[in-house]
């Protein structure tokens, strides 16, 4: 895994970043900022871009490439859409990290250092660039939380079909008897 600085024109919203939502939503001085506070990593298939249980204050945003969510070693997900973001929950609540994150394919990274964005623009000197992020990073959360619960939903109507069945294969079992 490799990292550089990531340098920009000011003002100008990169050509490769065009189009990610979550940059998107900013406008171009409070982009400067978060570009300003961002590197690039590029990473290897089998990098570990995130270890479970370990710290951070990174978010990273996926520009090209692929990586494997895993926790306790099981795969959860598979992130490979441009803009797709990871990182975010332990960053801005110094939280352990829950989850492994490693490269599948060789992959691109714009990694945000939100205590280094703090320190540039501190939080109550900014309250509309951060209402801004974290708005954005609520939504975000909001979205994903849905998708846990349609998929725990799921999940759950699949263990009731289950038991039903084996509740009748024991029947079944029983009256052979």
């Amino acid at each position: 895994m490799r990292e550089f600085a990531y340098i920009h024109e000011e003002g100008a919203v990169p050509k490769g970043l065009k189009g990610i939502p979550f940059l998107a939503h900013f406008d171009r001085a409070h982009l400067d900022d978060i570009l300003y506070s961002s590197s690039i990593i590029e990473c290897d298939p089998g990098d570990a871009v995130i270890e479970e249980g370990g710290s951070g204050s990174r978010i990273y945003i996926l520009t090209s490439g692929e990586v494997e969510i895993s926790k306790k070693g099981e795969r959860l997900a598979v992130l490979n859409t441009v803009g797709d973001i990871f990182g975010e929950l332990a960053a801005l609540g110094d939280e352990v990290r829950s989850a492994t994150v490693r490269a599948v394919k060789p992959t691109l990274l714009l990694a945000v250092d939100q205590k280094f964005l703090q320190d540039i623009k501190p939080r109550q000197e900014n309250p509309a660039f951060y209402a801004s992020f974290f708005e954005f990073l609520g939504r975000l959360t909001a979205q994903r939380l849905k998708s846990t619960s349609d998929s725990l939903s799921r999940m759950e109507a699949r263990v009731a079909a289950l038991e039903a069945e084996l509740r009748e294969l024991r029947a079944r079992q029983f009256t052979a008897v």
